[in-house]
């Protein structure tokens, strides 16, 4: 159901071409919406459904990092993950922002879960067209960005039982926090106490994944919380 509400595009930044996927109404903000490490399936495209309802209405868009490619298990998406040229995907993230802003969004932001928040943060930083950015439990390695020099406005949401550390745990997230007050921008950093890493996740199979890794939380308050958050962090700077 969710590929149904897709339009298929295809995007050229340099020397290459990637498909995206874009889904809300014309001429609406527009949030470039980032990939989990598996890569392009049900659970961003459910993201990206869900962020194109809110209020007032978004028009969003996922583009294929990974080039068709999608993984499977951890280990499946641990390998595309580190095969991942990061410094390209935010080419792929700057030219999707470009395209938005060209169809009819006047500002645009930009989301992303695990590898995608990761990917979010650093967009404010290396993507001056970026007018906002929410990050969930990801943060860009030091030699990809330095969120000090943040130019747009950033959002931040990690799970309190989050163990990857040094990338979405409570002391990555404690050391954004700390990079966002240097950098002078707008900013929130939030913890969910309970919660592990990708606790958006909410389809039977994400579930599974989760359960999986070890993280087992199932609280729909926080879900809801931070859902609330973004939507109001998103309205208010693009709207």
């Amino acid at each position: 159901m969710a590929d149904s509400a897709f339009k298929k595009i295809q995007i050229q930044r340099d020397d290459t071409t990637f498909d995206a996927y874009v889904v809300g109404k014309d001429y609406a903000p527009g949030i470039v919406v980032i990939q989990e490490w598996w890569g392009v399936e049900v659970e961003i495209k459910n993201h990206a459904i869900k962020i194109s309802q809110l209020d007032p209405g978004f028009k969003t868009l996922i583009p294929d990092l990974y080039r068709g490619k999608v993984g499977l298990d951890a280990a499946e998406a641990k390998h595309l993950m580190d095969g991942l040229d990061w410094p390209g995907a935010v080419k792929d993230i700057s030219a999707s922002v470009n395209w938005l802003k060209a169809n009819g969004s006047k500002k645009v932001g930009v989301t992303g879960m695990c590898m995608g928040g990761a990917l979010a943060i650093a967009s404010s930083v290396l993507i001056p067209e970026v007018d906002a950015a929410v990050g969930f439990y990801g943060t860009p390695s030091s030699e990809l960005a330095d969120p000090a020099q943040a130019k747009a406005p950033i959002q931040a949401h990690f799970g309190e039982l989050d163990h990857i550390v040094g990338f979405s745990d409570v002391t990555a997230a404690r050391n954004l926090e700390e990079k966002l007050k240097a950098s002078g921008v707008a900013h929130e950093v939030h913890i969910y106490s309970g919660n592990g890493h990708a606790f958006l996740n909410r389809s039977p199979e994400g579930v599974r994944r989760r359960k999986s890794l070890g993280d087992s939380d199932d609280d729909e308050a926080a879900v809801e919380l931070a859902w609330s958050r973004f939507n109001s962090w998103m309205k208010h700077y693009l709207v």
